[in-house]
């Protein structure tokens, strides 16, 4: 399952200013300068929404390698979010083709640590066919490693834009992700993080953002 937690901020300057406080320095790894990574991701769905209807969603994420371009195709599943922590079950297949293989996924998904059940029963029902882009975001992330507590998280810096229909909206924001340990100490570090900036726990995923531009589109 994957746990991170979202604190929005309100400009890109004050999001990057965080890298140059000295409590940033004494819980980075690794404050060197670091080199941001251009992700272009398409959400997809059915046209009548199934997918997010049942709590789901498929992304595909394009993203550049000394060998050209790969794809990171993922399904996330179910979960909650409180106060900014957003935990979701999350299968994820590296490929270098963009076209979402939904056989090919659940095979390969096989290897993931979280239960494959899930994954099948939420994609039940569904084929390659049925499944349109639906919205899309591009970003920049930089990304550094914490260490707080007994664990090691990521913390990605993303600033860029989110694309639904005709309409748009600014992406700027910190994911901090636990990558080993407990989540007690991931709340423990974001709440540090929002009592020492500016920024606020945010519980709205990137794609809930989406469907939020399409669902305004709708009824303007």
């Amino acid at each position: 399952m994957e746990s991170e937690v979202k604190i929005a901020f309100s400009s890109k300057e004050q999001l990057f200013s965080i890298v140059e406080e000295e409590w940033f320095k004494d819980y980075c790894l690794d404050t060197s300068p670091k080199m941001s990574v251009n992700l272009d991701n398409t959400y997809y769905d059915t046209e009548d929404l199934k997918l997010s209807s049942r709590g789901a969603s498929i992304r595909v994420r394009k993203y550049e390698t000394e060998d050209g371009d790969r794809y990171e195709h993922t399904v996330k599943f179910g979960g909650g979010v409180v106060n900014g922590l957003h935990q979701r079950y999350e299968w994820n297949v590296d490929s270098d083709k963009k076209e979402f293989d939904l056989q090919l996924f659940i095979r390969k998904a096989c290897q993931s640590d979280d239960p494959i059940e899930l994954l099948t029963g939420a994609l039940e029902g569904i084929t390659e066919d049925d499944i349109k882009p639906l919205c899309s975001t591009v970003f920049e992330r930089t990304t550094y490693t914490f260490g707080f507590g007994d664990s090691m998280m990521e913390a990605c810096f993303d600033y860029g834009k989110i694309y639904a229909g005709d309409k748009e909206e600014v992406i700027c924001e910190l994911e901090i992700e636990l990558e080993a340990g407990d989540v007690v100490d991931l709340k423990e570090m974001a709440q540090f993080v929002v009592e020492n900036t500016d920024g606020e726990p945010f519980d709205k995923s990137k794609f809930r953002r989406c469907l939020d531009l399409l669902n305004a589109k709708k009824e303007a």
